[in-house]
């Protein structure tokens, strides 16, 4: 039984990860990228699970004569049902359905799986909520106001339903084989891979479906591939076994330049409802991938999710920076260097931009940026985290640095990390506290870890 006052293995844990969290996302010094799944709709908007979605669909159409669970029998996987349903929904269109669509629909040039990509469409429209204000209900209220927190420097989503524009109204959505066309500028977009509910057509839903986007992936792997060179990711909203996530992982396992271990910018997280005080769930999770091979990532386990948000929002430097403005920066920026200095439609000073470019703080304010600088001078002294320290002790992961502050606290009734003082600093940013430690806290732990005596100065 926990003691008032005392924390919980659970906090420890929530304490920790958060502590990674940040670390990963400062020391990249980018925001993160997300890839946000089904779970997330069904989550904050009562969306339908893929069988869910399905069963509406064979209860909507009077040719899908048997039950769901006889088409899983025959056909076996989602993507096949999807086939097996196009084509019962345009035998119905064509004869006793055809007031259920639109009479453009019925054209020789329109696609014979349109009819099903229409119904999918226009139920998940049915139940998007009609404005932000209205998405989840008010025990999510925070999470949802700690996800837009994050700021993303993208989103990559297979979802179809419009909630991640209602989050994000700032990113720009890309939408299927629109992602291999065009100028993109890979900051605030939301790239809807499998389709959108606006555009139908586009809906990613059945075998025929799926061939073809894997035909046509390569460019989105190319993407996919930069993002995870350069930026933290997190999963949310996906099973670790889930067929799109094992794609995208293995994307990403093809570009490790050695195998084994855990990648330390890629985080999934997963929602568990039976976590208690004394729950402390696993770092991390092997995942298997396509052709046999597997892949070792972060893994977060939470029934609330507003801390895990809060942890990946935590880099200052960005909080206040609209994704629409970088975008828009961005792009002119790309026609300035791609078109109209080489064509000479503007005059440009050579001299001051060779200036700008080689210094990162009035580059920034060639955009009118006015600070880019660390948002803390206190960082210099307390430098370290609890990471950071085990792993000079000898260590992984904080356990170790953790477990000696603590042994401090029982020999000497001092706890570090109840004040900021010459060992400890506290950090809060946004809603998210983490802890940093000097050179001194270090040294007074190696001391302890070598059985030598040890003096706290706390004046």
């Amino acid at each position: 039984m926990t003691e008032v006052g005392q924390t919980t293995r659970y906090q420890r844990y929530v304490e920790e990860i958060s502590e990674d969290i940040t670390e990963t996302v400062q020391a990249m010094g980018c925001q993160p990228i997300l890839f946000i799944g089904s779970g997330l709709p069904r989550r904050y908007m009562g969306a339908p699970s893929w069988d869910e979605l399905l069963n509406y669909l064979a209860d909507q159409c009077p040719a899908v004569e048997k039950g769901l669970g006889f088409y899983k029998q025959l056909l076996k996987t989602p993507l096949k049902i999807g086939e097996e349903f196009a084509r019962l929904y345009q035998e119905w269109a064509w004869g006793g359905g055809r007031n259920e669509f639109p009479e453009n629909m019925f054209g020789e040039d329109v696609n014979a799986q349109a009819y099903l990509k229409y119904k999918v469409a226009t139920y998940l429209d049915s139940i998007t909520p009609a404005d932000i204000s209205k998405l989840g209900n008010d025990s999510f209220r925070d999470e949802l106001d700690a996800l837009r927190g994050i700021k993303p420097h993208a989103i990559i989503t297979t979802n179809y339903d419009r909630m991640i524009e209602m989050i994000f109204p700032d990113h720009e959505p890309i939408v299927g084989q629109h992602i291999l066309r065009g100028q993109q500028l890979s900051v605030g977009e939301v790239y809807k891979i499998h389709g959108s509910i606006e555009e139908p057509d586009s809906i990613v839903f059945t075998q025929t479906d799926y061939d073809e986007f894997a035909k046509k992936k390569k460019f989105l792997s190319a993407k996919l591939l930069t993002f995870f060179n350069e930026h933290p990711l997190l999963f949310v909203g996906y099973s670790a076994s889930d067929p799109n996530i094992r794609s995208i992982l293995s994307d990403i396992d093809e570009a490790l330049p050695e195998k084994g271990g855990v990648i330390p910018n890629v985080y999934i997280l997963e929602w568990n409802g039976e976590l208690t005080d004394d729950s402390s769930p696993a770092r991390d999770k092997l995942i298997a991938t396509e052709e046999d091979r597997s892949i070792r990532v972060k893994l977060i386990e939470a029934s609330d999710f507003g801390w895990v948000f809060n942890a990946f929002a935590a880099n200052p430097v960005l909080n206040d920076v609209n994704p629409k403005v970088l975008r828009a920066l961005i792009a002119r920026s790309y026609n300035l260097v791609r078109h109209d200095i080489p064509t000479m439609t503007i005059k440009a000073d050579f001299k001051m931009l060779h200036q700008a470019v080689e210094d990162s703080s009035s580059f920034a304010k060639l955009f009118g940026v006015a600070n880019i600088s660390d948002y803390s001078a206190a960082s210099a002294i307390h430098c370290l985290s609890a990471t950071e320290m085990t792993k000079q002790l000898g260590g992984k992961g904080s356990y170790l640095a953790v477990s000696l502050i603590r042994k401090i606290k029982e020999e000497t009734g001092i706890d570090i990390k109840e004040s900021d003082n010459r060992y400890h600093r506290t950090e809060k940013v946004n809603n998210t506290t983490f802890h940093k430690y000097s050179s001194d806290m270090l040294s007074i732990l190696k001391k302890i870890q070598a059985g030598e005596v040890y003096e706290l100065d706390m004046s």
